[in-house]
């Protein structure tokens, strides 16, 4: 079938499995030229690394610069569905199966768990192949962003996008639209605060890693890190001091209690603050589409500009796997740190107030937010016909066919 984007709101319903493919060849193309600048010497080098979260965005990333820059071995744990009649698999379907092809031909062992990463389930079903098949992992990555949680016990928690004090009103970017409204977010309820800490901060996090030790499979002087943002001031409302926010602080605390807790078995946990970028998780969030759309022209202009591939590959070989991680005085890995910078906030800050409707494409770099966007799902890649009938079937060697 000839396979075209259909957006809805901030998610698009179809996926293109040769953009996709293209997609991923163009990190891993990436990866490669990094792997050749790598020192002989590098103070560490992990073989054997476990993705939570290892479909899509950052995750992706993450899969891709250690297979193709460190050459390590990567089980990843997606949540992702295949193609069913009319309707195409999820980009991180495609994402995994071309990853996993190009590995495969490159001699690197690549396997995924398909399922719910929160559950106890795909837990044990991980660390049985790890154990089978690795023995141990030395490197596990936490780039989980899921909208609930489903409890042993059935109980399910929601996250929510809400602030925490009054309710916050600013301009935003409505993406169906390509205009700019007044997006007002209401405050959230203790219940809705406790409900999104359960989903996006850390407790499931350090369930993964007690489990890992529990079954002896994690290696001694393992390190793990998770992914968060924290933003400027601008929209600390919505973003720092709202629901997520909270959330964030908790993964936050989580890192210092897993390092504490295995401090004999050398197992340090890091978070690394990232740069905003256009997402599946971030193009859900008010205000903050507006403000990557500010923060791509600024940074762009400046030559700073960097995507997920970029990012991830900085944070392994500058700012972690060196002889002494590059942390700041709370230990966090500051990949924001080019996004902060004085002058970007600066012209940022003066252009939030003067962008309108009518001037948004001169001001903002509302092309290249789109282009991102289209880019997680297959689409606007050069070198790609969309007029060509594709099979949106595709299988990934590691995964029984099972429809979620």
């Amino acid at each position: 079938m000839i396979i075209e984007p259909k957006v809805r709101g901030f998610i698009c319903t179809t996926a293109h499995p040769t953009g996709c493919r293209v997609n991923v060849a163009n990190q891993i193309a990436y990866a490669k030229v990094q792997q050749k600048k790598l020192s002989s010497h590098s103070a560490i080098s992990p073989k054997k690394a476990l993705i939570i979260g290892s479909s899509t965005g950052y995750g992706l990333a993450t899969r891709i610069s250690l297979a193709y820059t460190y050459q390590a071995s990567t089980i990843g744990v997606m949540y992702e569905k295949e193609a069913s009649g009319n309707r195409t698999a999820t980009a991180g379907w495609y994402n995994t199966a071309a990853f996993e092809s190009f590995a495969a031909n490159d001699g690197l062992y690549a396997q995924t768990i398909n399922g719910d990463a929160f559950s106890r389930e795909i837990k044990d079903e991980t660390i049985a192949k790890i154990k089978r098949d690795l023995g141990k992992v030395d490197m596990v990555i936490y780039s989980l962003a899921a909208p609930r949680r489903t409890m042993a016990d059935g109980t399910v928690f929601s996250s929510v996008l809400k602030a925490t004090t009054d309710t916050f009103v600013s301009k935003s970017l409505d993406l169906r639209h390509n205009t700019i409204e007044e997006a007002s977010i209401p405050t959230a309820t203790e219940e809705e605060i406790e409900s999104t800490i359960k989903v996006m901060g850390g407790e499931d996090w350090a369930e993964w890693i007690d489990a890992l030790v529990a079954a002896d499979a994690i290696e001694g002087n393992a390190i793990t890190v998770a992914y968060s943002y924290i933003g400027p001031e601008l929209t600390y409302p919505i973003y720092k001091e709202g629901t997520i926010g909270h959330a964030k602080e908790h993964l936050h605390k989580t890192a210092n209690l897993i390092t504490k807790e295995y401090q004999q078995r050398g197992i340090h946990a890091y978070i690394s603050v990232n740069k905003a970028l256009v997402t599946q998780a971030s193009a859900a969030i008010p205000v903050v589409p507006l403000y990557i759309s500010l923060l791509y022209k600024v940074q762009k202009e400046l030559g700073t500009h960097e995507g997920c591939i970029e990012q991830i590959n900085r944070m392994f070989t500058e700012k972690l796997l060196i002889e002494k991680p590059d942390v700041d005085k709370n230990g966090y890995l500051r990949l924001d740190d080019y996004e902060l910078d004085s002058k970007v906030q600066e012209q940022i800050n003066a252009t939030w107030d003067k962008v309108t409707t009518d001037n948004l494409k001169d001001l903002a770099d509302i092309d290249g937010y789109w282009d991102d966007f289209y880019t997680m799902f297959g689409f606007k890649l050069s070198g790609v016909n969309y007029t060509e009938e594709v099979d949106t079937a595709m299988s990934i060697p590691s995964i029984s066919s099972t429809s979620l």
